[in-house]
């Protein structure tokens, strides 16, 4: 009986995370911008093949391999944002054609208010 269950709970985890990695890759292919792609693939990394991974654990033999499963999902969980984060700031920094794409506010470039203006 317990088998069945393990069982079910690691098809619906792998299944959910698939449903969701395909989903990831339709925004990824769909959206025209660099940022609005890593986002998307940020969003699929995270969820996603958190899930799949999630659902092998559940399936593990043992307790110290379900542990391990475990461990990489936290580090993926950690990493991935902020390795996307980091890509995605520099696409923004060192695109010269953004401005069709988002709006730009540099503090740098824009004329500061005069006294007595706001």
């Amino acid at each position: 009986m317990i088998a069945w269950i393990r069982f079910a709970l690691t098809a619906a985890l792998v299944a959910a995370g698939l449903i969701i990695l395909c989903i990831g890759v339709f925004g990824v292919f769909r959206f025209h911008y660099a940022a609005n792609r890593m986002h998307a693939s940020a969003l699929n990394d995270t969820l996603g093949l958190g899930l799949c991974l999630l659902g092998l654990a559940v399936s593990a033999p043992d307790g110290f391999t379900a542990a391990k499963i475990v461990l990489v999902v936290v580090f993926m969980w950690i990493s991935s944002p902020v390795a996307s984060h980091l890509l995605c700031r520099l696409e923004v920094e060192t695109n010269e054609d953004r401005e069709q794409y988002m709006t730009v506010r540099d503090s740098l470039t824009q004329a500061q208010p005069k006294e007595g203006e706001q």
